[in-house]
């Protein structure tokens, strides 16, 4: 990993889109926010468990990268606190406090961590590279399971919580970790050829 550079894609975009620092920073916490809970609504359950698939992970990971620590996770806390307060923000448009304090409360909850890592590990820049980025991503994606099974564990105890909130997940996981992985390397790609100078 690189340590000499604190750039993440969203402040190597900020030639592109000429706003306020204030303004600027507003429209990437939002644009995170809004990308979180539009991938919360592509959702199934398996049958017989309380755990959705969806591609929020993804939408986090990426978030995270994206815009970096802070801004990520804020994003990530933004839409769980619209969440919360009633927007249908999360899968198959739940909402409210009850959601959060319900099964899949702690992986929500290890969202905001996963956007943190993820995008803390990018700030260092080794999401340039698909080796490292990839590493940075698998990081993230493993913080949620450590939020979201202990917290599984109290509603469906401890014998079923790796079949019910793991085990199924874990070629999906897999792919979207390659993906994130691949993608974000790729924009930077595009990035350095776009905008001169850009590092």
């Amino acid at each position: 990993m690189r340590a000499q550079s604190s750039t993440v894609l969203a402040d190597a975009l900020r030639p592109a889109l000429p706003l306020p620092g204030w303004l600027a920073v507003s429209t990437q916490v939002a644009t995170g926010t809004l990308a979180i809970a539009l991938s919360a609504q592509v959702h199934f359950h398996l049958p017989g468990n309380p755990v959705p698939v969806t591609l929020q992970t993804l939408a986090v990971l990426l978030v995270g990268a994206v815009l970096g620590s802070q801004r990520g996770a804020f994003a990530t806390v933004a839409y769980i606190a619209a969440g919360a307060c009633g927007l249908p923000l999360f899968s198959a448009g739940g909402m409210g406090l009850a959601k959060l304090a319900g099964p899949t409360g702690g992986y929500l909850l290890g969202f905001i961590a996963a956007a943190w890592v993820s995008g803390r590990i990018a700030e260092s820049g080794a999401d340039r590279r698909i080796g490292t980025a990839l590493l940075g991503m698998l990081a993230g994606n493993t913080v949620i399971y450590l939020f979201g099974l202990p917290w599984l564990m109290l509603y469906v105890g401890i014998e079923r919580a790796l079949p019910l909130g793991l085990y199924p997940f874990i070629i999906g996981d897999v792919v979207k970790v390659a993906f994130a992985g691949m993608l974000i390397p790729g924009a930077w790609a595009a990035v350095k050829q776009l905008i001169p100078g850009c590092d």
